[in-house]
């Protein structure tokens, strides 16, 4: 299994990979895929009733669609209307299909996180046919039926497939576990090819003002650090850590996707960034939880001298 700091470095590497190999857009298609894949994966090892859903976990779902709808009013003030569709494809997206991973190597607890993920991912899904041609301004049943059948495709074929297979062939739930490094490969190449696919944009729009991408960046992250703050506040005493990285970091590849397919790619750019904030700061606590602790000093011999006193 990598380390904390080999995990860091990856995220880091495929960042930086992208940025300079945005010739590597040309692959974007696949990212779908890898998204399905990674999902089939999480939904394959994830054991999860209706007696998993807390409070908390439902306060988390209307906190994930109250974002969406601050990141859109904040972006539509601050440089209008693709700026504020850009907050709002960064904020509405559910909690990230890497979430319970993430969790897992922070050593807290993974079924909370599970449980969130679940619940947001299909709630949400549900919704977006519904949501996104309002917010788009394009409300036909066309586009409805374009929505609801991409996202059949991103959540629900993997979560019907994970169930068949786990009813024929029941120890499929520890394969996630055995290959959980594939799928943090599997990570990593979304992240390049996402990445690749915003330098590619970047480099041949030449006509995209630069305060633009400055207040995309800018709504962008405000809506990631008020995920993670507000999501610590929702966990309380028992569940910060869980709750923070169940509403903050988020499946961004998913609306990102959606964002290319019904918006624009410049719109993109909000959930793009919104990768890059969550995953610098996954990285970072990574690093934290796997560093060395270290050694307590070793008080020093009391003086024989002053015990004879």
């Amino acid at each position: 299994m990598l380390s904390g700091f080999a995990r860091t470095a990856a995220i880091l590497v495929a960042f930086l990979l992208g940025a300079v190999l945005p010739q590597a857009h040309a692959a974007a298609g696949a990212i779908q895929w890898l998204i399905i894949g990674m999902l089939f994966l999480v939904f394959l090892g994830t054991t999860w009733t209706f007696q998993s859903i807390r409070r908390s976990q439902l306060v988390l779902l209307a906190a994930n669609l109250f974002m969406a709808f601050a990141g859109l009013g904040l972006g539509w003030l601050v440089g209008g209307r693709d700026v504020g569709l850009a907050g709002f494809f960064a904020g509405i997206a559910p909690t990230a299909a890497a979430a319970p991973v993430i969790i897992s190597f922070m050593r807290r607890d993974v079924t909370y996180v599970t449980a969130a993920f679940l619940l947001t991912n299909v709630v949400i899904a549900a919704l977006l046919p519904v949501l996104l041609p309002w917010v788009l301004g394009e409300v036909d049943a066309t586009l409805f039926r374009r929505i609801a059948g991409s996202i059949v495709l991103l959540i629900f074929t993997p979560l019907a497939l994970a169930l068949i297979v786990r009813r024929l062939h029941p120890q499929s739930i520890t394969w996630p576990g055995r290959i959980r490094d594939v799928s943090f490969g599997a990570w990593m190449a979304t992240l390049f090819l996402v990445m690749a696919n915003a330098s590619h944009f970047l480099r041949t729009q030449a006509g995209v003002s630069r305060l633009v991408l400055l207040e995309i960046a800018a709504v962008t992250l405000a809506v990631c650090v008020a995920n993670f703050a507000l999501g610590r506040w929702i966990g309380g005493r028992t569940h910060a850590a869980e709750a923070s990285q169940s509403l903050g970091q988020k499946n961004t590849s998913f609306t990102l996707y959606l964002a290319l397919a019904y918006a624009s790619p410049l719109v993109a750019l909000g959930p793009t960034c919104y990768i890059l904030c969550h995953n610098l700061w996954n990285g970072w606590q990574l690093h934290r939880v796997h560093r060395p602790a270290r050694p307590k000093p070793t008080p020093a011999p009391p003086d024989p001298l002053s015990l004879n006193k």
